[in-house]
């Protein structure tokens, strides 16, 4: 049975945090709890102000193993707003990743 995971890519991300929402809705997570969180990250330049988005999973994220064992998409990826959040095997999301260089891949052994 191939592994699956999660491509999350960065420099897509909006800062939205519907993905933390379902996520805390699908598994009913009390507070402070999340499988998948969004961290901004600010940096300045010459006259500039730069603000980034960076989604990553923690230790409460299970793929959302009843979705996904119906067929379903994990919750963060049926409602990722930028479409940023793919999930498959990590041998297919290799290949994405090959083409996205700003983006990271969550396989939970």
């Amino acid at each position: 049975m191939p592994r699956n995971g999660l491509l999350i890519q960065h420099d897509w991300c909006t800062g939205c945090h519907a993905c933390e929402v379902a996520c805390k809705q699908e598994h009913n997570f009390s507070e402070g709890m999340v499988g998948i969180k969004v961290d901004e990250v600010v940096s300045t330049g010459p006259d500039k102000v730069y603000v980034d988005f960076m989604p990553y999973t923690t230790r409460f994220c299970d793929l959302c193993t009843d979705r996904t064992k119906l067929g379903e998409q994990p919750a963060c990826v049926k409602h990722c707003q930028a479409s940023c959040i793919t999930y498959g095997t990590v041998s297919e999301l290799a290949k994405l990743m090959e083409k996205q260089p700003l983006s990271s891949i969550f396989a939970p052994k």
